[in-house]
């Protein structure tokens, strides 16, 4: 394949990802990990420096859960040498 022909794959994959989080859902690759986004609430926070109060809003934070079969293949041993 030519490399702009994998961009615009790979652009295409990560811009549908982006659009399911952002819509709540999960997003899961198989053999992989899986993908999904959770609510932090809004909540009273300090300025370090002033120390004056602050009000941060309520956002979406993705997570990533790698599957067991990447992990597994992160953590076998390897032959020295």
């Amino acid at each position: 394949m030519s490399s702009h022909a994998v961009k615009t794959a790979l652009d295409t994959i990560l811009d549908e990802i982006a659009k399911a989080l952002s819509q709540g859902h999960k997003v899961e690759l198989r053999g992989f990990g899986s993908f999904f986004s959770k609510v932090r609430i809004a909540r009273l926070g300090r300025n370090p420096r002033t120390g004056e109060a602050v009000k941060v809003p309520s956002k979406r934070h993705m997570h990533f859960r790698a599957s067991r079969q990447l992990l597994e293949r992160l953590n076998r041993p390897t032959t020295p040498g």
